[in-house]
């Protein structure tokens, strides 16, 4: 309009033709003009800015990503140039490839020999001893491949055979801490009880599940190769018993089969203290305070008053009815553990002779009768048993009648079930035989070297 306004009445169109207008009443100069088809695109060059921009933005966007790229890798062409050179280095330097594979290999032999005479000196497998032979023989596999393909990892592999003889020796040496010199049965060269081992389950008792209470074990006084094993659960008012089993073998006792039963009629017996020793069985006379025998060959029952004892259930075990007497055999012949009425429930230990059937000497503890679960005694050592857990009890109390020495002891002790009605330890075979809820089962005995 202002170019128009200059040249006042006419236009000059772009084909240089002249165009005629006129003015109107206001003065303003009007004409009209025919552009030609050929019009400026003026949008598509604005899009064209626009995407020129985008694509500037993105090429300097990559152009810095090229410029990361490329320093990332100077440093790793700088790593991998360094890591040649050390290649180089170990193949030019020849100590590594002279190692002598033979003497690797030897040494790989000498510790699956060891490893095997470690497992047979355990008597059987063991998980940790079966790990270090399986890996053992992964390092002769591998020593194996590199020596056909890679000998310059032979030091890595030297660091894990000494890695390995270390585990070795410390197993073997544990080993030692944990298996005392192997006790002669019957004797008591050694310096007490160090452990017990986990229960062995033998069988249930003849009579069934509903006996839970009364007793079993072997004879310690009878050939070991003729071992004869009793079984004697009380009625199921864990009291009273009538009569008990002999077996004859270890076989016939697994199988039920042959057994002798003995009546201990007219004299019958109460509670779980029963013991059989060299061809009498030992109980405690029901509602008296009389110590019973029954001898096996002759059907004979003796009876002898236990002078001044506690019976029918006044001071027996926690959780163990009627056991106010409880004998017990050990190296040194038969026990029988009770408490005097005038004890008022503090255990003595009373030694039998077995010839006359008399207490020939007493022993008084401060151990409370009804707070231990059972006892036994080894070497005339009483070690008194308390409940941990439903799984397991303690071996809690120690008193020596050698000595005179008492005191606190812990060893733990794994359990089937519950209650352990009936404790008997067997010098013969240095074993616990355990009445468990009317499950016959049996512990090893562990001693500490002298």
């Amino acid at each position: 309009m202002l170019f128009l306004l200059l040249i006042a009445a006419t236009v000059l169109p772009s084909n240089g033709n002249r165009v005629n207008g006129s003015i109107d009443s206001d003065g303003v100069c009007v004409c009209s003009v025919n552009w030609p088809d050929n019009v400026f695109p003026v949008e598509k060059v604005e899009y064209l800015q626009t995407i020129y921009q985008t694509l500037s933005i993105n090429v300097q966007r990559e152009i810095s990503k090229v410029q990361e790229y490329t320093r990332t890798l100077s440093v790793q062409t700088y790593k991998l140039q360094n890591l040649t050179r050390r290649v180089q280095r170990m193949e030019t330097g020849g100590s590594y490839t002279e190692l002598d594979f033979e003497l690797l290999k030897l040494e790989i032999r000498e510790l699956l020999s060891l490893t095997g005479q470690l497992k047979i000196s355990l008597n059987g497998s063991n998980s940790m001893i079966d790990q270090l032979y399986s890996e053992i023989l992964n390092m002769s596999q591998a020593v194996s491949q590199l020596e056909s393909h890679d000998k310059h990892n032979v030091l890595a592999i030297r660091r894990e055979i000494a890695t390995l003889k270390k585990r070795l020796q410390d197993c073997e040496e544990h080993r030692h801490s944990q298996t005392p010199t192997s006790i002669d049965y019957g004797s008591c060269d050694h310096n007490g009880l160090l452990n017990i081992s986990n229960p062995v389950v033998v069988q249930l008792n003849w009579r069934g599940f509903s006996y839970k209470y009364g007793g079993w074990g072997t004879d310690p006084a009878s050939n070991s190769s003729e071992m004869e094993y009793w079984v004697a659960p009380l009625e199921t008012n864990a009291r009273i018993i009538y009569s008990f089993r002999l077996y004859h073998s270890h076989d016939d006792l697994l199988l039920y089969k042959n057994p002798t039963t003995e009546s201990l009629s007219p004299y019958y017996g109460q509670g779980s203290g029963m013991v059989l020793y060299d061809k009498y069985f030992y109980y405690n006379q029901y509602n008296t305070r009389y110590m019973c025998r029954l001898n096996i060959d002759t059907n004979t029952i003796q009876r002898q008053i236990l002078t001044g004892a506690a019976y029918n259930n006044r001071f027996s075990y926690t959780g163990v009815t009627y056991q106010d007497m409880d004998f017990a055999v050990d190296e040194s012949g038969l026990w029988v553990i009770y408490s005097p009425e005038a004890n008022v429930g503090y255990v003595a230990i009373g030694k039998i002779n077995v010839t006359s059937f008399t207490v020939e000497r007493t022993w008084v503890t401060r151990l409370f009768k009804p707070s231990a679960t059972n006892a036994f005694m080894i070497c005339g050592v009483l070690y008194a048993i308390r409940p941990v857990d439903l799984r397991s009890e303690e071996i809690f109390h120690m008193f020596d009648t050698r000595t005179g020495e008492e005191g606190a002891v812990s060893i733990k002790l794994g359990k089937v079930l519950e209650k352990l009605q009936n404790v008997n330890y067997n010098p013969s075979d240095h074993k616990l035989y355990v009445y468990n809820d009317g499950y016959q089962i049996t512990y090893d005995v562990i001693f500490k070297p002298k």
